[in-house]
């Protein structure tokens, strides 16, 4: 393991000095401006102080919107600590701002001892140019990856964050998005790793997957049959399936959250947006198979309305197993 560790931080090093050299952070200033890196930085953090992004709805905001709105006299100290930059080199990065005419300082009405700092007309046009020059770059950046291997790009970045720590992901909304091709593939293979994982059981559980799968794709009519895919951050952390069995009677199939989203509530959005579509669609019933040793999923089934009609014992997947079908009427 230690011979692991040491490799992975040879990889990371080696890709820093690539990732540094390939988008210019070395250089003097950021993408051809006339800030730096740091001085970018500060700048982009105070043009969004007062301006609510997507991102500070989901709970995130810049470490200068935080500080800012405090005393100025502690605030060098404490936003450079936050941004790991010496405390005098952030107080001469904001007397060049204001000298240069880029930020404003008023008093807060509702507290006279507070002053907010924020971005004049003229800072607000610094920042957009450089913001727009930082998307030249970074598309120019990607120009060479095939559009077949985009989304595989965006999900290792994703999956890059996510393992290292980024509070962005943790604090990224779940969304649920119908399926698309190799989302299937998807379920069959996250589904069959983590029952291995977490019940031990065998590849015989993966070849049930694949036929409930197979069957999906094969006997799918639009407007009846359904499949969701939860994502959180852009990455893929949970499914379920809505399929008829008649037209009265539909099934609730494959439900599933990853172990690292669970807690979130992912598992009842996915269970009640498979009870409304029934709904909408007009089927009378909503029947599901299950074993009793899920318990997580069980109580989201009955606190969703399902009810335990039978159960029978059964030896599968390596393991003596007790399984349950449930139903609910619309």
């Amino acid at each position: 393991m230690l011979d692991e560790r040491n490799a992975l931080v040879a990889d990371i090093r080696r890709f820093n000095r690539f990732y540094t050299r390939t988008v210019g952070l070395l250089d003097e200033t950021l993408t051809q401006s006339a800030f730096t890196l740091t001085e970018a930085r500060v700048l982009f953090e105070l043009g969004h102080l007062d301006r609510p992004t997507a991102s500070e709805t989901a709970g995130e905001r810049g470490f200068l919107a935080k500080g800012f709105h405090l005393e100025m006299g502690p605030i060098a100290s404490d936003i450079a600590r936050q941004l790991r930059v010496d405390a005098a080199y952030l107080t001469r990065i904001l007397r060049k701002f204001a000298a240069e005419g880029l930020t404003e300082t008023r008093t807060d009405p509702a507290d006279k001892r507070r002053r907010i700092l924020s971005l004049t007309a003229r800072g607000e046009a610094a920042l957009s140019g450089l913001q727009a020059a930082a998307d030249r770059d970074t598309a120019r950046l990607i120009e060479s990856v095939p559009d077949d291997k985009l989304q595989e790009l965006g999900s290792a970045l994703r999956k890059t964050g996510e393992l290292l720590g980024d509070p962005a992901r943790e604090n990224s909304q779940v969304t649920l998005r119908p399926h698309r091709v190799g989302d299937v593939g998807w379920v069959v293979q996250r589904q069959a790793q983590l029952y291995a994982e977490e019940y031990g059981w065998t590849i015989e559980f993966e070849a049930m997957l694949a036929e409930i799968g197979a069957d999906f794709i094969r006997n799918f009519v639009p407007g009846r049959d359904f499949c969701w895919i939860a994502e959180r951050g852009g990455q893929p952390v949970g499914a379920v399936f809505l399929v008829h069995q008649d037209d009265e009677v539909a099934k609730l199939r494959l439900l599933h959250v990853e172990a690292a989203a669970r807690g979130l509530g992912i598992g009842k959005r996915l269970v009640a947006e498979c009870v409304n579509q029934a709904r909408a669609c007009g089927y009378i019933r909503l029947v599901l198979w299950t074993n009793d040793i899920l318990v997580a999923a069980r109580a989201i089934y009955e606190r969703a309305g399902f009810k335990l009609v039978s159960q029978e014992h059964h030896h599968s997947f390596g393991k003596d197993l007790t399984g349950q079908t449930w139903e609910m009427d619309l």
